[in-house]
């Protein structure tokens, strides 16, 4: 709301190049109340000035050398593109051709020469008014904008931090740290900005990632934590974690969820079509699973499980390198190798105690195919 001692904190800028007009229509205006009053008698001056001064009314001239009123309206147009431009215009002209052509340039009112005070001052009072209830509705609005940005950027973190927490709780099924979700994470962001994804959709996958394994939640103790090797009745369970995953973030159309989903489905399959649940093939599989599958794997071979010890990084590096176009996209495969240190980094940097390999390894088709069943 507007209170009436409010419209006269408005700024005021008279434009006329005579003199004896700026110093009386000054005069009127600061009896009148205001006291934010500039003056401009060349009409070059204008724009410098009002960038500098932002008035909330312009008294302007038409009839003046080195710049008539209508070019300065243009001017302040230019400035003005997405604000409110309040100009009242002064002529002594009476004509219809003047009149439509100052509104056609952007004044929303005229004072007449020779100036009645009482026309002076109404005027400006009213056009004040409709300029600061502008300011008003604007800055409404910019409030009003920025808590709705801010709401949902909490929105937004609210998700993120429900699919941190599901993602954790799937963790914990077969790793009590739950770090292996930070790390795979992690990675899959390192690897996707290597493969040339947007920034967006990189930081996508690193806010999804966590959730791939989320299905977990559903298959029974005894095989999650089971020791040997599983048998086959077991194994199918175990490959439905990808579907009651994807089934658990369906049914809601966020960026996020849509993005969680794709990777809890996809991320076990394989580039020659081996993989599961769908057996899809080559760039039929999203690049987000392909992605995460790399990076999964990678962790989990080099973490501790029920069922195994950590793998050394070179020894898991050779598994990888031994799937490639296989069980990974070779593209994609190639540069997780050439740029192994900054995953080894990220593995060393959330790593618990236990987690650290020892021993030595021998590539074997059996510890391929057991611990790519498992991870």
């Amino acid at each position: 709301m507007l209170f009436d001692h409010e419209i006269f904190k408005a700024k005021l800028l008279i434009v006329d190049d005579n003199p004896v007009n700026v110093r009386l229509l000054e005069s009127i205006a600061k009896k009148a109340g205001y006291n934010s009053v500039r003056t401009l008698t060349d009409p070059r001056a204008v724009r410098e000035l009002y960038l500098a001064y932002q008035p909330d009314l312009v008294v302007l001239d038409i009839i003046m050398p080195y710049l008539d009123g209508f070019q300065v309206m243009a001017q302040l147009q230019g400035i003005n593109q997405d604000s409110y431009l309040s100009v009242l215009v002064i002529t002594a002209q009476q004509d219809e051709e003047t009149r439509l052509r100052a509104l056609e340039y952007g004044a929303q009112d005229f004072l007449t020469k020779p100036f009645n005070r009482l026309e002076v001052t109404t005027k400006i009072r009213n056009m004040a008014r409709i300029r600061l209830l502008h300011n008003e509705v604007k800055n409404q609005n910019i409030i009003l904008e920025n808590k709705v940005r801010q709401r949902t950027l909490e929105l937004h973190d609210t998700r993120l931090e429900i699919i941190r927490r599901l993602g954790q709780a799937a963790e914990y099924r077969d790793n009590d740290t739950g770090l292996h979700i930070v790390r795979m994470s992690r990675m899959c962001a390192v690897l996707a900005g290597l493969a040339g994804l947007a920034k967006e959709r990189v930081e996508l996958l690193l806010n999804t990632s966590p959730m791939h394994d989320v299905g977990k939640i559903g298959i029974p103790d005894k095989i999650m934590l089971k020791p040997d090797k599983l048998d086959a009745d077991e194994w199918r369970v175990m490959t439905t974690h990808t579907t009651i995953g994807a089934k658990l973030l369906a049914g809601h159309d966020s960026e996020l969820m849509v993005a969680a989903r794709l990777i809890a489905l996809n991320h076990h399959e394989k580039w020659d079509g081996g993989g599961y649940p769908h057996g899809l093939r080559g760039v039929d599989i999203p690049v987000e699973g392909r992605i995460a599958a790399l990076a999964d794997t990678f962790d989990a071979l080099t973490s501790r499980r029920p069922y195994k010890d950590p793998y050394p990084v070179e020894f898991a590096c050779k598994i990888i390198k031994n799937e490639r176009g296989g069980h990974f996209d070779p593209e994609l495969t190639d540069l997780f190798l050439a740029n192994i240190d900054a995953f080894a980094a990220i593995k060393n940097e959330f790593s618990a105690a236990e987690d650290v390999a020892t021993g030595n390894y021998k590539l074997s088709a059996r510890d391929v195919a057991r611990n790519f069943a498992r991870n």
